[in-house]
């Protein structure tokens, strides 16, 4: 809940609020300031909203445009805090599209599959591993129950205190957990974080298996939008936050912050510096730390050095495809894969997004989306991608006689990496300046949140920060449990903290 106060600003004693960053992180914090009555600047860096999920116009060989991202992005249903920002300009959510299933499936034959296990905890848990082909009877006799006790009871933060030192690898070996498992669900799952799965702090794990198994009922489904996430979700968002009179501005990043004497800060772009009463810095690690450094009146010198010592994953591919000939009828619109030589997961795009249907229908072809996470420094990068398109027909054969009337290559290196033992000296909202908040998906939050939620929700919690200090309600915020929902396995979890 947030701290009691007014419910907005009244008239002229509105503060003038800048937001740096136009990703989920900066949304949700401009949009929340902007319905308390604050006066609200949004500095993008891009020449569009959406950060990691933004999109732009492209024009493919054969005349027709398109609208190309940077990928394919899962809203679990479990992003409450997500969901109740888009339900700003979508209130029933009808521009988001079910996915019957989230199935993987590992080069070695085995497949697995969601749409059939319990969502009701702990149900959930037990329905997974019953259903899996990945865990058979000798599997489960040679799993070490004390060591796995952990995971019914995951306490947040207290999760990281006694897990962020130890690598989720080196837990799974410590549960013994079957080595089928470990590379069918594990890392797949681990891999969505943009890492190595040896590098991904233990802690991390456990909290993902609390969020979509014992700690929530919707399970591991999700949606996806039904057109291009720019026309779908942040043009809609931007038009929403200009009518509430925030001033928008694309293409203008946020180089430096400095705090002022009067307890205002003043924001330089490339072109500007411009005083605000407050600023709220919702931007990728890179971009935060190279902001950082150019403040050097920012922040206290520890609190700069955790900054800088916010890492960056490895690089990641996305790689899209126009091909002239359509996927079997049967394939998922998403498809998690493991083992295929750095293949992470497939789209068939034209399952469910609006505008690579029209253009599957009015061609006879198929959009074609592939993804290869945490790419090896030194690999070449035309090497890479045509090893993904390799896999795709390893995959699915018929694409392998497919013509590609157009393709588009992303690499990019922004997402947050949280190796062993980061937790701890990850920055928080609350910043040394009252008048400065930090959000992101890689901002310490300790409530159970990750990925895209976690980026709302801090967003929603720095611009709270601010409201707070000047007597303004924010907003509630939901999430699953902060600890196991049922007393029977919270006990037993219990016995693993002895």
């Amino acid at each position: 809940m947030p701290p009691p106060g007014r419910s907005r600003f009244d008239g002229p004693d509105a503060p003038h609020v800048a937001v740096a960053g136009g990703g989920v992180a900066g949304l949700a914090a401009a949009v929340l300031l902007a319905e308390r009555g604050a006066r609200v600047t949004l500095y993008e860096r891009e020449e569009s909203l959406g950060g990691r999920l933004a999109g732009w116009r492209t024009r493919l060989a054969d005349g027709s445009e398109a609208t190309m991202s940077r990928g394919f992005h899962a809203f679990f249903r479990q992003y409450y805090n997500l969901r109740g920002l888009l339900r700003r300009t979508d209130p029933g959510l009808d521009r988001l599209r079910p996915l019957p299933d989230y199935p993987l499936r590992h080069s070695g034959g085995l497949t697995d599959s969601f749409a059939r296990v319990p969502r009701t905890p702990p149900l959930s848990a037990l329905g997974f591993v019953a259903l899996s082909p990945t865990f058979g009877p000798r599997d489960l006799a040679a799993m070490n129950p004390r060591a796995a006790l952990p995971l019914l009871d995951v306490r947040v933060p207290e999760v990281y205190d006694r897990f962020d030192s130890l690598g989720a690898t080196a837990f799974l070996d410590r549960v013994r957990f079957p080595q089928a498992a470990h590379h069918l669900a594990f890392e797949v799952f681990s891999r969505s974080f943009f890492a190595d799965p040896g590098e991904l702090s233990a802690a991390e794990l456990l909290l993902m298996f609390h969020i979509y198994f014992l700690g929530s009922s919707e399970g591991l489904l999700f949606d996806v939008p039904d057109d291009p996430f720019p026309q779908a979700l942040w043009e809609p968002l931007g038009d929403y936050l200009r009518r509430l009179g925030a001033d928008v501005r694309t293409g203008s990043p946020v180089r430096a912050v400095r705090p002022d004497d009067d307890g205002g800060v003043t924001v330089r772009t490339d072109t500007t510096a411009h005083r605000h009463d407050a600023a709220v810095l919702a931007l990728d690690p890179g971009a935060l730390r190279e902001t950082v450094a150019a403040s050097p009146d920012l922040g206290t010198p520890s609190w700069r050095e955790n900054v800088a010592c916010l890492r960056t994953a490895p690089s990641f591919l996305v790689s899209r495809l126009w091909l002239d000939r359509p996927v079997r009828a049967d394939r998922p619109g998403f498809l998690g894969t493991s083992g295929y030589d750095g293949l992470d997961n497939i789209s068939v795009l034209d399952r469910y997004e609006g505008e690579a249907a029209r253009w599957a229908a009015r061609t006879g072809g198929a959009v074609v989306e592939l993804h290869a996470y945490a790419v090896e420094a030194d690999a070449g990068r035309e090497q890479v991608q045509r090893r993904v398109l390799e896999s795709l027909h390893r995959v699915y054969p018929e694409t392998g006689d497919a013509q590609i009337v157009d393709a588009r290559h992303e690499w990019r290196a922004d997402c947050p990496l949280f190796p062993i033992g980061s937790h701890a000296r990850r920055p928080t909202v609350a910043t040394p300046h009252p008048q400065v908040t930090l959000a992101g998906d890689a901002i310490r939050c300790d409530l159970p949140v990750a990925l895209m939620e976690r980026a709302a929700t801090t967003g929603f919690l720095a611009a709270g920060e601010l409201l707070a200090r000047w007597g303004v309600r924010g907003q509630v915020l939901w999430t699953v449990p902060r600890a196991g929902r049922s007393a029977a396995l919270r006990t037993l979890g219990a016995l693993g903290r002895r």
